[in-house]
């Protein structure tokens, strides 16, 4: 079964485009050292839940939307491998930084995951 790295981030709206044009070279490098499947998508129809939900989970700001993405990987193991590549990777080490990036990584919600049901 695959494993699947989760991500809910917030990003300001007016950085959106930079967002997509970190995400596309990111993405390629990560199925590059052997993701198979990268994927990022923003909120289209995503409301404030009472208790909980994804604009609560990253305190999300009035000019903000939220990301979800998902990688997916063969193993554990080889999700391991791959980002140990990636974040060693010349080509992102600049866009890796608090600074550089276009959202608040504090804020940003992410973990690994075991495939249970796959159809």
């Amino acid at each position: 079964m695959p494993y699947v790295d989760g991500f809910v981030v917030p990003v300001p709206k007016a950085k959106l485009d930079a967002y997509r044009k970190l995400a596309r070279k990111a993405g390629k490098i990560w199925i590059e050292h052997g993701a198979l499947e990268f994927h990022e998508c923003v909120a289209d129809d995503v409301q404030v839940g009472k208790r909980t939900s994804f604009p609560r989970s990253v305190k999300l700001k009035p000019d903000e939307t939220v990301m979800f993405s998902w990688i997916v990987f063969k193993s554990r193991k080889d999700r391991d491998r791959v980002n140990a590549k990636v974040i060693s990777d010349p080509r992102l080490c600049d866009s890796m930084t608090m600074e550089a990036m276009p959202f608040d990584g504090k804020r940003m919600i992410y973990g690994g995951f075991k495939s249970l049901v796959d159809l």
